[in-house]
């Protein structure tokens, strides 16, 4: 990580990351600490080991804590940080359709209570995560100047979100400032195993068929993790602490079914695609107009999609490898395909 990177989290204090142990989370968590940062991680998932893991010559201090942002004393969870990274939401967009309730208490509800608890307690600065899904379709690229018009109630809470961090930002008596990060199609290990590059990739190591939604013409602006990592860290190390809206993509784009292609290429397997109806809620495109990431945070994506994809199935081959036949049977049965 550059010293730019590290001294701006690093010098200010210790810093918060809600949603510390999902997907982009625990990326985040494991940079933040090797930088040296000490790090709050607040999760309200069952499997995240509470306690604290102190500090050592390699890497900062961790204090887990087990809450629901909704109903947490968020004030003690605050004390003394210098950034709070928001990254706690319920993703994917299908569900929100028929658990719209779920989506607003994690969504916006807890949203709207962190943001006020960071003004009760002076934290300077606010990195959120939001989503190209605030955006619905569009032709060409998607800028921060388009007017949001998102297609499916997980956008919308999205977008609810990241306008509630914001209107708290310009409160008189806010010391705060917000940065709001739309991410766009990201990947990597430990990718949840409901999106598509993840079922794309377990369903050919084990030779099982793939359901794409669609006819796999659609594209997406996809974004490796640790370049996500990259961008967050940017954003709070920036010197320009205004508040505002950031694409986060690489500007380039691939078909679901280049996706597909280049799967078969690096596993040496060739996946067996079965494609049906595209899902409501669904765009055809996504690309990410970067050029003001670029300007203000000094942020290009680094990793191409095929050296990205490579990380991905190396992580997979490795978590199928320490998982028994049985278990590897049971979780491919339970595990989620209404999303991709």
């Amino acid at each position: 990580m550059s010293a730019d990177v590290h001294n701006g989290v690093e010098s200010a204090g210790r810093a918060v990351v809600t949603g510390a142990a999902g997907f982009i989370g625990s990326h985040l968590v494991e940079a933040l600490r090797r930088s040296g940062t000490n790090v709050v991680g607040i999760d309200r998932k069952s499997s995240w080991a509470t306690g604290e893991i102190p500090p050592s010559a390699e890497l900062g201090s961790l204090h887990a804590i087990r809450a629901d942002l909704v109903s947490a004393d968020l004030s003690a969870c605050l004390e003394n940080a210098a950034t709070v990274f928001h990254l706690a939401a319920l993703p994917g967009v299908r569900p929100s359709w028929t658990q719209f309730p779920e989506y607003l208490h994690c969504n916006v509800l807890a949203t709207q209570r962190l943001m006020d608890a960071c003004v009760r307690a002076s934290v300077p600065r606010v990195v959120m995560a939001s989503s190209s899904s605030v955006y619905g379709g569009a032709e060409g690229t998607m800028s921060e100047e388009d007017l949001p018009r998102p297609l499916s109630p997980y956008g919308v809470t999205k977008l609810a979100a990241e306008r509630l961090a914001l209107a708290f930002a310009a409160r008189r008596d806010a010391a705060l400032s917000v940065s709001a990060l739309r991410f766009f199609t990201v990947y990597g290990p430990g990718q949840r195993p409901d999106m598509f590059i993840g079922r794309v990739i377990r369903a050919t190591l084990e030779n099982k068929p793939i359901e794409v939604y669609g006819d796999g013409t659609q594209i997406r602006d996809f974004v490796h993790v640790s370049d996500i990592v990259r961008a967050l860290m940017l954003a709070a190390a920036t010197p320009d602490k205004g508040s505002s809206v950031l694409n986060i993509g690489t500007g380039r784009v691939a078909s679901m079914n280049e996706v597909l292609a280049l799967t078969g290429e690096l596993t040496g397997r060739t996946p067996d695609a079965r494609y049906g109806p595209a899902r409501i809620g669904d765009v055809r495109a996504t690309t990410a107009d970067i050029g003001r990431a670029r300007s203000r945070l000094g942020f290009t994506a680094r990793t191409e999609l095929r050296a990205g994809l490579a990380t991905q199935i190396e992580w997979a081959r490795q978590s199928l490898a320490r998982t028994s036949p049985h278990e590897t049977a049971s979780s491919a049965q339970m595990a989620p395909t209404h999303r991709s």
